[in-house]
């Protein structure tokens, strides 16, 4: 055990503050109970600085936190594509998306698919989506929460899993997405802290003598591969990051897939008080995500350093990297850089070491809960409801209690079959994601801009993008999984328009009449907006 007394106290700190806080925003009125509005979309009453954190906390999970850090010690900066290229997805999300979504007033992206396409689409997506996030995002969090936690509590993985799981389940489940949402706020904010402790020290862990800015610079001088956004081909990780690619290719396919469609992240915006919050509070989320690799990435390269008999070995090198495993069976412990961020928290000073446990934990199960919360949405307002249609709001609720509950029980079983034999958890869920995403974005894009698309188009992106994924997947295996989801991307596209084209008009109310949506945004939008641009071009410029 890593933790020692007041490690302990901080983490109690924590759980009481947040299960205090989750209590107090789930309560109804007297004589009130909840319905499907409340549960699921908070009541339509979430403000911006709400959305915003929210977003944040329920994307930095265990996927990003230990398996971005990871990257950082494999790959470096360049794994930093996903979290700052977001930022640009999301304002785009905010002025051209949310406009559409909102003014159709739905729950869920699947119910958006059924008004555009029909019932046949929306159930196809509702059980897409409901596997995905159980059986993959689910999974990943899970198993990577347990590593990390395995790593400074010595509890075996499988436990770890289950009191995350645990932990989740009894502050989210009661209140559903208000009190995922508003409980957020403490979470980023541990997050951000205690993300920015660990940078700090393993900074200072580098630089010894010369402190946290001498660890910076020494990082520049020691490997400064791992600070190229832009990978060469001939780089043992092109393959996952395919230099130019990543920024002219098929990463923005997942980008928008990710933050356009995604239901537990697109959740949030849907239960703004308007669209002006909605939209304010996404370009908070887009300025914070510049955030995220300082504390998550460059702890990863630090680790890579503390690995060296130039630093001391501080780290064991045979744990994190995969090339220096001893026991290549030991598939959950040895050569695993996915341990970085838990082999970091092992080197934390007391208390600070509590502050760090309580981020990560913080991350972990705010994603749990919002994947959680996402799942009993579709599964209740999309496929439930459709077949049992006459029951009340409070029966509506419960089924997405007991949904809920049942999901994070499969996913707890299933993680650690499913995902100890892969090397980077955060590149198996894009891997997974990237078979669906391009037809996902498609039907979308579409539905949204083109009014001649039809049913059929829709099957046949969603149905070609699985296909065709597959097939390249087999006969061009060596091809990077971003260039391929660009090139079934751009196929996707060509087949809808072709059979749509060939086939029925859609009906005039499938259509999206964009004549009565207003896509103009705030000043204060715009500015932040070309604040956004102008530091993400200059980042690219410096680490190009």
């Amino acid at each position: 055990m890593q933790l020692n007394s007041l490690d302990l106290i901080i983490l109690l700190v924590y759980a009481v503050c947040l299960f205090s806080l989750a209590i107090w925003v789930s309560r109804s009125p007297a004589g009130e109970t909840k319905n499907t509005e409340d549960y699921f979309l908070a009541g339509k009453s979430l403000p911006w600085w709400a959305i915003g954190a929210s977003l944040i906390a329920a994307n930095i999970s265990a996927e990003q936190i230990i398996g971005q850090s990871g990257q950082g010690f494999v790959v470096g900066l360049a794994i930093a594509a996903y979290e700052w290229q977001a930022a640009i997805v999301l304002l785009i999300v905010a002025a051209f998306f949310l406009p559409i979504f909102l003014k159709r007033g739905i729950y869920t992206m699947p119910q958006f698919l059924e008004q555009r396409y029909g019932s046949g689409v929306k159930n196809l997506m509702s059980v897409y989506w409901v596997a995905l996030y159980t059986l993959v995002n689910l999974t990943t969090v899970l198993w990577l929460g347990g590593l990390a936690v395995q790593s400074l509590t010595g509890l075996s993985v499988f436990w770890a899993m289950a009191a995350l799981a645990v932990f989740a389940v009894l502050y989210s489940l009661y209140g559903g997405l208000k009190a995922v949402a508003l409980t957020d706020i403490i979470q980023v904010v541990i997050l951000i802290i205690g993300g920015a402790a660990i940078t700090w020290v393993s900074l200072g862990l580098v630089g010894g003598e010369t402190g946290a800015i001498g660890g910076l610079s020494r990082m520049f001088e020691e490997v400064p591969g791992h600070f190229q956004m832009i990978l060469a081909n001939d780089h043992p990780s092109y393959k996952d990051l395919p230099g130019i690619w990543t920024l002219l290719g098929g990463l923005w396919v997942l980008h928008f897939s990710y933050w356009g469609f995604n239901q537990y992240i697109i959740q949030r915006a849907l239960g703004a008080e308007s669209l002006q919050e909605a939209q304010k509070g996404l370009a908070f989320a887009a300025l914070l995500k510049f955030l995220i690799p300082i504390i998550v990435v460059v702890p990863g390269i630090a680790a890579l350093l503390l690995t060296m008999d130039s630093f001391g070995n501080q780290l064991s090198a045979t744990v994190l990297d995969p090339s220096l495993c001893v026991d290549p069976s030991d598939k959950a412990t040895c050569g695993k850089p996915d341990r970085t961020y838990g082999e970091l928290m092992r080197l934390m000073p007391s208390g600070l070491r509590g502050i760090v446990f309580a981020a990560l934990i913080a991350a972990i199960v705010s994603s749990l809960a919002s994947m959680m919360n996402s799942i009993s949405t579709i599964f209740t307002m999309d496929l439930y409801k459709s077949f049992k249609a006459d029951k009340t709001q409070t029966h509506y609720v419960t089924v997405g209690r007991v949904t809920a509950l049942v999901a994070m029980l499969i996913a707890l079983l299933a993680a650690q079959p499913f995902q100890q034999g892969f090397e980077s958890g955060f590149q198996t869920v894009q891997e997974y994601t990237g078979f669906i995403a391009p037809g996902i974005v498609g039907v979308f894009l579409f539905g949204f801009f083109w009014k001649r698309a039809n049913t059929a188009g829709a099957f046949a992106v969603l149905l070609g993008s699985v296909i065709m994924n597959i097939i390249m997947k087999i006969v061009a295996s060596e091809m990077s999984f971003v260039v391929r989801v660009w090139i079934v991307f751009l196929a996707c596209l060509v087949i809808g328009a072709v059979v749509s084209t060939l086939t029925q008009t859609p009906r005039d109310e499938q259509i999206v009449d964009l004549k009565g949506i207003s896509f103009a945004t705030s000043r204060g939008f715009k500015i932040t907006s070309v604040i956004i641009i102008l530091i993400l071009i200059g980042v690219y410029a410096k680490f190009w």
